[in-house]
């Protein structure tokens, strides 16, 4: 058996960088044991959804058949659908509620997940891929293990949850496509719609369809909230509310804020309301909101639930008011009470506290991220257009404020997450204090990169609004500045998706320097996602303009995202002459990319180019060279204090002694890269340090090393959500 971790001598400790001393074979072993890992996450099945009221009435017959239908499917080994169908509004959403509190939580010991889909919604089309990360997380898989792509999440997903038995509940499904990929392996999924899908009907989903309320349930609902109401006016109530719940529950809290006032009052409001405004356009896009077409019962639906809206927010405070306003301008869906501060609203938590209250607004559930708050999606509708019937200038400016917010907190949020590396734009003139009411939104970088994580949606429609309304720095900016967050988070086709708006803002202002950023950004994600063609036409172009720019550190980041795609390509060549090649190739490119850093100079770039120059010495098997490269960004990155980098040049520096044929000191690297990856909490590397130790120690015939590389693995993964390895064989 080889002897790793002594040199080759009989000492019992080798040295192998400045700071990496490990002891020798016989507690090898043991060091590994001891690596500390964050602690489990608790054993808890998720409970995702809003909860039901106390108040609920005549929904026997869809109670019924919802349970009934869950019963039926919930007995199949293949996972059953069930489709939830009504106006917005309506009641679908607390119709679920109610059924999983009656009759189905045991049906489902393992979870219970929920997403409504419209906080996912981008130009009609959900963002499925954030929806099953969402999932993920709340199945226990640590956000570092939660895959880049659609594909990627979607077999992970049906991974983790192969054994388990869920209820998934997801509100406004458009499309077929939304639902089937939400289906748990086993168990059962519950969507709501506003209407059937027939593609679904024809998959076995049991269709629950969902009636605007009856003079008679609307009657009892109304005496239930107030019970001095007469009969015969709570049932008129309900008629020019068309029985919809959201608009009784609306009217009769109108009314619990006026003590003075009567049902009376609340009848001929309502009856100003509906018939005095003449916008019937306004009904119409209402009713369209509701997916009712503005034509369900007399004078419509919408028409009626626009008319309890009018008549609700016409009685709030000024404040509130201005809070609604903002709102109906917000380019997302969410907003937290720093975002109402920032933009100037005042009294936030009275505001809030009153929307609440009157049912105009929801507290979001978000676990990991701030407290978020959305308006009803029928109540969007309304404050959408009410929003375009202020004034043009009042409607921008309060736009303009929401960008600025956005602008500014994601300066600051890169800042801390990716700390000092290279950007265009200038720091942000707002501290980070101001952008909140108790000392901005976030504090550190674990906490700024989960801020940013959570208001993920929220900024790509911030970045499309800025675009509509030519505020091309804003676009720009905000597209630097979230690299922190695609890079972290591995949110790539968000990467391209505003990438493309940011180049054209930087066309506009007639920024080469920003175009290139921009491009070089598009061509990293599309490198990530393995769009090698793709990304080398953005380089292509962003290298047309290098002449133009100022700082030699733009020429850098391009010759670097080539030499990555070079050493791409290198994998997929069958030849080692052809491997060779491209290894070269990339070491050409990167060696410019460090020329460039050094002219600056910029610590960090170099450290960094230098890591990639290693890189392409060992994809050419030019070892040696590679441990002076390593050796030399080693000692700037101690010197700098860049942990991380040291942490990548570790592994690295493994894999040149691996080439060398020196295993004992390829362990030696590789268990300095283990520690340094759980003192940096950065797990997937500590992952890839295990698996490589375990690899050198079979090598070795080390079964003690070995098994306890394999135990930890196994260890890891299961803190991280995963499944642990299979078993190494005897």
């Amino acid at each position: 058996m080889n002897s790793l971790g002594t040199g080759g001598g009989g000492s019992t400790h080798n040295t192998v960088s400045g700071d990496a001393v490990v002891v020798g074979p016989l507690l090898m072993a043991q060091h590994i044991e001891g690596i500390q890992l964050p602690p489990a996450p608790p054993a808890v099945p998720p409970c995702q959804g809003p909860p039901p009221t106390r108040v609920f009435v005549n929904r026997t017959r869809e109670l019924a058949g919802l349970r009934d239908a869950a019963l039926a499917l919930a007995a199949d080994p293949e996972p059953g659908v069930v489709m939830v169908v009504g106006v917005g509004g309506v009641g679908k959403t607390q119709l679920v509620a109610q059924a999983v509190h009656r009759e189905l939580t045991g049906l489902f010991p393992d979870g219970q997940l929920y997403v409504d889909l419209e906080d996912h919604r981008r130009d009609g089309a959900a963002d499925l891929a954030a929806v099953l990360g969402g999932f993920l997380r709340a199945l226990g898989v640590h956000k570092d293990y939660v895959p880049g792509t659609f594909a990627e999440r979607t077999a992970l997903f049906r991974s983790v949850a192969a054994r388990l038995r869920l209820l998934v509940k997801v509100d406004n499904v458009q499309h077929a496509p939304e639902a089937r990929a939400l289906v748990p392996p086993q168990g059962l999924l519950v969507v709501t719609a506003r209407r059937a899908l027939p593609s679904l009907l024809m998959d076995g989903a049991v269709l629950i369809d969902v009636a605007p309320l009856d003079d008679r349930a609307g009657t009892e609902l109304v005496r239930r909230w107030y019970a001095d109401a007469d009969e015969d006016t709570a049932t008129d109530v309900v008629r020019l509310c068309a029985g919809h719940p959201l608009a009784l529950r609306a009217a009769v809290e109108w009314l619990a804020a006026r003590p003075r006032l009567t049902l009376d009052d609340v009848v001929r409001e309502l009856t100003v309301g509906r018939y005095g405004t003449g916008d019937g356009g306004a009904h119409e896009a209402m009713g369209a909101a509701m997916g009712t077409g503005g034509e369900a019962g007399e004078g419509g639906v919408g028409e009626a639930v626009d008319a309890v809206l009018d008549s609700v927010v016409a009685g709030v405070s000024e404040h509130t008011r201005y809070v609604y306003d903002l709102l109906g301008v917000l380019p997302g869906t969410t907003a937290t009470a720093d975002l109402l501060t920032a933009a100037g609203a005042t009294r936030v938590d009275e505001s809030l506290g009153e929307l609440l209250s009157s049912r105009l607004a929801a507290l979001v559930e978000s676990p990991d991220g701030p407290r978020h708050y959305r308006l009803h999606d029928v109540v969007r509708a309304h404050a959408r257009l009410h929003a375009r019937a202020l004034p043009e200038e009042r409607r921008r400016s309060l736009l303009r404020l929401v960008v600025d917010f956005y602008a500014d907190a994601a300066a600051h949020g890169d800042a801390l997450v990716l700390g000092d590396r290279f950007r265009i734009q200038p720091p942000p003139v707002r501290p980070l204090t101001e952008l909140g009411s108790y000392g901005g939104p976030f504090t550190g970088r674990p906490d700024a990169l989960e801020w940013l994580d959570a208001e993920r949606d929220n900024f790509q429609a911030t970045i499309r609004a800025a675009a509509d309304e030519g505020w091309h720095q804003e676009v720009w900016r905000l597209c630097e500045s979230l690299w922190a967050l695609y890079h972290s988070r591995k949110h790539l086709a968000d990467c391209v998706e505003s990438g493309l708006l940011g180049i054209e803002a930087a066309q506009h202002e007639a920024r080469p320097d920003v175009e290139i950023r921009m491009r070089n950004q598009v061509a990293r994600a599309a490198y990530e996602l393995g769009d090698l063609d793709r990304a080398e036409s953005q380089l292509d172009a962003a290298s047309g303009l290098l002449e133009l720019a100022g700082d030699p550190r733009l020429s850098g980041v391009v010759w670097e995202s080539r030499g990555l795609i070079a050493l791409a390509r290198g994998r997929s060549e069958e030849s080692s002459r052809a491997v060779g090649e491209r290894a070269e190739e990339a070491r050409q490119l990167f060696e410019r990319a460090l020329a460039a850093n050094r002219a600056v100079p910029d610590p960090h770039g170099v450290v960094v180019q230098s890591y990639n120059v290693a890189q392409a010495l060992v994809a050419g098997e030019r070892w040696a060279d590679a441990l002076g490269v390593l050796d030399e960004a080693a000692e700037v990155a101690r010197v700098s204090g860049d942990a991380p980098m040291l942490l990548r040049i570790d592994l690295v520096r493994a894999r040149a002694f691996v080439g060398l044929g020196s295993l004992d000191r390829a362990v030696t690297a590789t268990v300095a890269a283990a520690d340094r990856a759980a003192e940096l909490k950065q797990f997937t590397k500590l992952e890839q340090a295990l698996e490589l130790l375990a690899a050198l120690a079979d090598r070795a015939e080390d079964r003690p090393l070995r098994d306890a590389c394999q135990e930890k693995l196994g260890t890891l993964r299961r803190t991280m959500g995963l499944r642990p390895p299979a078993a190494p064989p005897a």
